[in-house]
C-alpha cells in the first residue's frame, strides 16, 4: 500500500538558495559592516544589478522590535518571505489593490503561516508577504518569486539603458 506524502516545507536558507540562483542576483545580509540598524541584523535583502537600489525579495527570521513585529517572527521556526509584486499582481494575488491595505488591515492576520498577504509595513507600495510557506502557498509563491525577479530585471535594464543614454 503507498502513502501519499508531502514534501517538507522549505526552510528559509532553502528559499534564500532559490532566490539566489536566479540570475543576476545579489544578497546583502544586514549586519553592523552593512551600516543597517542592529534591529535588522540577519536579514537578507535581494537585488539584480549592482546598484542595490531596491531589493525585489527580503527574508526575515526576526521581528524588527518597535518598528516591525506582527507577523510574530519571534516564534521559534518562524520566517517571512516578503515580494515586491507591484500593484498589478499584488490586486490578483490577496485582491483588491495596494491601495486599499488600510481598508483590510484590521481583518489581515500578519502572523498567519503558509498564507500570502499583504506585507504589514509595504503593502501599500506592492509587497505581499508570506510566513514559512507550505503546501497551500508554495507553488504560487514560487511563482511569485520569478516574476518580481523578472520584474527587478526588467527595471534595472531600463535604468542601465537610460544611464547609458545620458549625456
Amino acid at each position: 500500500m503507498a502513502f501519499d506524502t508531502v514534501p517538507p516545507s522549505p526552510t528559509a536558507d532553502d528559499l534564500a538558495e532559490r532566490i539566489r540562483a536566479l540570475p543576476d542576483v545579489a544578497v546583502v545580509v544586514a549586519d553592523e559592516a552593512s551600516g543597517a540598524p542592529e534591529v535588522a541584523w540577519g536579514w537578507r535583502f535581494f537585488y539584480v544589478g549592482p546598484d542595490r537600489r531596491m531589493p525585489f525579495a527580503t527574508l526575515g527570521e526576526s521581528d524588527m522590535a518597535g518598528y516591525d513585529e506582527e507577523s510574530r517572527l519571534h516564534r521559534p521556526g518562524v520566517f517571512r518571505l516578503n515580494l515586491d509584486l507591484g500593484r498589478r499582481e499584488f490586486e490578483r494575488v490577496v485582491g483588491y489593490p495596494p491601495a486599499r491595505c488600510a481598508d483590510h488591515r484590521a481583518s489581515t492576520d500578519f502572523a498567519a503561516l503558509d498564507e500570502l498577504l499583504p506585507n504589514p509595513l509595504y503593502g501599500t507600495a506592492g509587497w505581499a508577504s508570506v510566513l514559512n510557506p507550505g503546501p497551500r502557498s508554495l507553488a504560487e509563491v514560487e511563482r511569485l518569486i520569478v516574476y518580481a525577479h523578472r520584474r527587478a530585471r526588467d527595471r534595472h535594464r531600463r535604468r542601465s539603458t537610460r544611464d547609458r543614454s545620458a549625456p
